[in-house]
């Protein structure tokens, strides 16, 4: 008797050559030095020109003058991005610095619970002494950006398997006191996440990240490339995340929280948090949106260009107002190479390792 064949896996052969808008990064760190040297080019790689740039360098961006300061050297690396800015939310910040921060074009706060990720030590310990600062915020039309965690608790069990769900009630309480604050929950990793912003107003959204769709906890509990603040869940959330994306659903968008650490400080024991996902940023996408298809979680028909369009593109650049749509457009490419095994800098001297080094990714070009 024949054995049966097995299935031919299913994948999204009818997307090579689609052209798309290109895509809006709503959530980066391109750091500063000669880490910004190395990252900032990528951007354009990865099928992006518009990205919502992170303060928390080193000192984090509290100041005006700092955040345009910032915005100039970024702009001398990669001229062809449209970068927008912001503040880190800290004591230093006033209702009056808003206001100049709006007449400067900055386009919002990001907030940072003190101490659950990367250069947080500044972080919020209370949300009620802001609260003229987001009453301004809301006046002003800016974007509150949430880092949705709360710090680690033996006392309240917490950890970083549950932070994401346990600062939930925060996120809803912020939305009740301040019904007009556009506020963006960053890089969701849930589905309790998902819920809890589906259930708010019009004015609270996402983002949803590239390394999330691929990632649960096994992954990241044993390579410290797959490590980031919030960490990837269970089978269910990655599932869940996966079928967000093909939803349709305007509150959800594109921001990708890549966040390069050198390779040094990725092999030393305290494991720094944060994927580096910009040389590859819309491939990866398409990348795991295949392998939904090919685990059944998702169906071919749905992964249509309508629904890329509104994730990669047109929902985040909608929520943060940037006027008209790209004019520029990508065209998806089958795999045809590997991610690089390291990107390095000019003298060799500082190495950052992609996400998903060494395995076949969607490429993209730009449409000349």
């Amino acid at each position: 008797m024949t054995s049966p064949q097995r299935p031919r896996k299913v994948g999204l052969d009818k997307l090579d050559g689609l052209e798309l808008p290109a895509a809006a990064d709503m959530h980066v760190h391109l750091r500063d030095g000669a880490m910004a040297e190395v990252v900032t080019p990528t951007i354009r790689k990865g099928g992006v020109n518009t990205v919502f740039v992170m303060p928390n360098l080193v000192p984090p961006i509290t100041t005006v003058q700092h955040c345009l300061s910032y915005k100039a050297k970024l702009q001398v690396l990669e001229p062809n991005v449209t970068f927008l800015m912001s503040l880190y939310l800290h004591p230093n910040i006033s209702p009056e610095t808003v206001i100049e921060a709006k007449k400067a074009g900055i386009t919002g706060i990001k907030s940072y619970p003190h101490g659950v990720t990367t250069h947080s030590d500044h972080g919020v310990l209370s949300y009620e002494p802001f609260y003229p600062v987001f009453s301004e915020m809301e006046r002003q039309n800016m974007v509150l950006n949430l880092h949705g965690e709360l710090p680690p608790s033996a006392g309240e069990d917490i950890t970083v398997l549950n932070a994401e769900e346990a600062f939930l009630p925060t996120l809803l309480d912020l939305h009740q006191k301040f019904p007009k604050l556009r506020i963006i929950l960053e890089h969701c990793t849930s589905e309790a996440a998902l819920k809890a912003v589906a259930s708010c107003g019009p004015n609270v959204a996402a983002t949803i990240t590239a390394h999330h769709l691929f990632l649960i906890v096994d992954d990241w509990a044993g390579d410290p490339h797959c490590f980031c603040k919030p960490v990837a869940k269970t089978p269910a959330d990655r599932r869940a995340l996966l079928r967000t994306v093909v939803s349709g659903n305007s509150k959800f968008f594109f921001g990708t929280d890549s966040a390069p650490h050198s390779a040094e400080t990725k092999r030393a024991d305290r494991f720094a948090a944060g994927v580096f996902t910009q040389p590859h940023a819309v491939g990866y996408v398409i990348d795991a949106l295949e392998q939904g298809v090919e685990m059944g979680v998702l169906r071919a028909e749905e992964i249509t260009r309508e629904r890329l369009v509104g994730f990669l593109s047109k929902f985040g650049r909608e929520f943060y107002q940037v006027p008209g749509e790209s004019g520029e457009r990508i065209v998806l490419e089958k795999p045809t190479g590997a991610v690089e095994e390291v990107l390095q800098s000019e003298d060799g001297r500082l190495q950052v390792v992609p996400f998903r080094q060494g395995k076949m990714t969607w490429g993209v070009r730009f449409k000349k």
